[in-house]
């Protein structure tokens, strides 16, 4: 809805960003050290939210062009900085990563930089051993679940899940469309109408969906824990914005050795509840309302997406949105009991 607010031209909300910056700098250029003890931590989280906001305006781009008969492209097929990748029939087969399980550190260490407070404080968690799949459900996986007829098949669903879909009709992920009936799909990208890819990452499904499918294909979620476990040796790099494709890719079969694809991509959602952690505060004041006023009825996702600021990553950061939201760049990855 937000998308559809009169706003300003182009010109006037430039120079009103320039003048907020401008005056930013004048305010750090004149601060005392105390002062600037003080304000940095502000200035540092400011820019880590509009980060977030550079993911959230691209993610309401494509929503409204999507609706658009039109169907505008954001950035021409050909732009970017990087090349999207041929049409692949054939996804790398899924293999799986055994983890021992037992006692771990998750959550943010500050010695490591900036992070949420969201993210912390760091604690222990135990885990059973339990496997992980080594990348992302494609779209191949996915045409498979609606071949089954896995939208009308309530064994598979929440009960508020099979609900909603059905309230709203759902039959594909968002943004999926046949330009003929019965002929292939295809789906609205910030590149205008492309082709299903089958080896590419689904894209644009709720954590109700994700869950469905999981249950589907006899496995589960992976909880925020066993996520981030498998994350935290991994380097944090990916198909992320500063790339410019702006569209998940397929993963390359080339890679071994472990999960591919953690960071980029598709958002993946887990199986953890959005709530704090043993010994979360909230900061006095009005930046105590960043996160905690949200931890409620929200579902985490991990990873980062296509469309996710470069630097923006990292093992623990907690990504949130509510089970039934499509319009988020986010897929899943399975997991299942050792």
């Amino acid at each position: 809805a937000r998308g559809l607010l009169p706003r300003p031209p182009l010109a006037r909300v430039l120079d009103w960003r320039a003048s907020v910056t401008q005056g930013v700098l004048d305010l750090m250029a004149s601060a005392g050290p105390d002062a600037l003890a003080r304000v940095m931590p502000l200035v540092e989280l400011g820019i880590h939210h509009e980060q977030q906001h550079q993911e959230l305006l691209l993610m309401d781009v494509l929503h409204l062009f999507a609706q658009n008969p039109l169907q505008p492209a954001y950035l021409p097929g050909d732009g970017g900085t990087a090349p999207v990748a041929a049409i692949t029939d054939t996804p790398r087969p899924v293999t799986w990563t055994d983890h021992p399980g037992g006692i771990h550190q998750i959550g943010h260490d500050p010695a490591a930089g900036f992070g949420f407070d969201n993210e912390g404080p760091r604690h222990q968690v135990l885990l059973q051993p339990y496997r992980l799949a080594d990348r992302p459900v494609t779209n191949a996986d996915w045409l498979e679940f609606m071949a089954e007829d896995g939208y009308a098949r309530a064994e598979f669903w929440l009960s508020d899940g099979i609900a909603r879909a059905e309230a709203e009709a759902w039959q594909a992920p968002l943004h999926w469309f046949r330009p003929e009936p019965d002929g292939p799909w295809w789906q609205m990208t910030l590149r205008g109408p492309m082709p299903i890819d089958p080896a590419a990452p689904v894209v644009h499904i709720s954590h109700y969906e994700a869950d469905a499918f999981a249950r589907f294909s006899g496995a589960r979620l992976p909880t925020e824990a066993e996520w981030e476990v498998a994350a935290a040796g991994q380097s944090v790099e990916g198909n992320l914005l500063p790339r410019g494709v702006l569209h998940p890719q397929p993963a390359d079969p080339r890679q071994s050795g472990g999960p591919v694809q953690l960071y980029g991509d598709v958002w993946e959602w887990t199986a953890g509840a959005y709530g704090p952690y043993p010994g979360f505060r909230p900061a006095a004041g009005a930046i105590g309302e960043y996160n905690g006023k949200f931890m409620a009825n929200q579902m985490v996702l991990r990873g980062g997406s296509c469309v996710t600021p470069g630097g923006h990553v990292r093992p623990g950061y907690r990504n949130f949105f509510y089970p039934h939201q499509r319009w988020a760049f986010a897929g899943l990855r399975l997991a299942a009991d050792a």
